[in-house]
């Protein structure tokens, strides 16, 4: 009886272990996709005020449009919480995109090598940007996944282990705005 008792008490263990590092697993899996995230955001914010500076050499007078962009990139730099950033950075990146088509309206700014530049820069942040987004989700997924399941939420609770939150982009952002890198 009490080799049985033995038994089940080390499969209870190497149990709780197990389940335990695999959380740690995820939890760190989460962490890094974040981090990815966050360096191509910060890619992304260092063009902005390159960009801004670009049109208004040739586009001034679009001055509310420059000050929205602005206004977002300082809002999205000081956000948190992936909800709210993901909010603020699909604003901004709908305003990127309208910046962007300013070129349209200007030829002088098409013709811009350092304007062409900046476009082809910000469409690789783009591009990698919405992948850090889709294995930082995967990510998201497989914790919350993780947390939830029984018997693991008994150890992921007991533990002080959280599901996390999603980085989705805000209503009305189903598809980024085409970049256009002139002819």
């Amino acid at each position: 009886m009490s080799l049985l008792l033995g038994l089940v008490g080390a499969a209870l263990l190497v149990w709780i272990v197990f389940a335990f590092n695999r959380l740690v697993r995820l939890r760190n899996q989460v962490r890094a996709g974040w981090s990815d995230i966050d360096v191509q955001l910060l890619r992304r914010h260092d063009l902005v005020p390159m960009l801004v500076e670009a049109v208004k050499a040739y586009a001034g007078h679009e001055k509310s449009l420059l000050e929205r962009v602005t206004a977002l990139r300082t809002e999205a730099m000081s956000a948190r919480s992936p909800a709210r950033l993901a909010t603020v950075e699909a604003a901004l990146e709908h305003e990127v995109g309208r910046l962007l088509v300013l070129n349209e309206a200007y030829p002088e700014l098409k013709a811009s090598e350092n304007f062409l530049r900046l476009q082809r820069d910000l469409v690789d942040v783009e591009d990698h940007l919405q992948y850090a987004r889709r294995f930082y989700n995967g990510a998201v997924r497989a914790l919350n996944d993780g947390v939830q399941k029984f018997p693991d939420v008994l150890v992921a609770r007991s533990l002080g282990f959280k599901p996390a939150e999603f980085f989705e982009a805000g209503e009305g952002t189903a598809q980024a705005p085409r970049l256009e890198l002139g002819a």
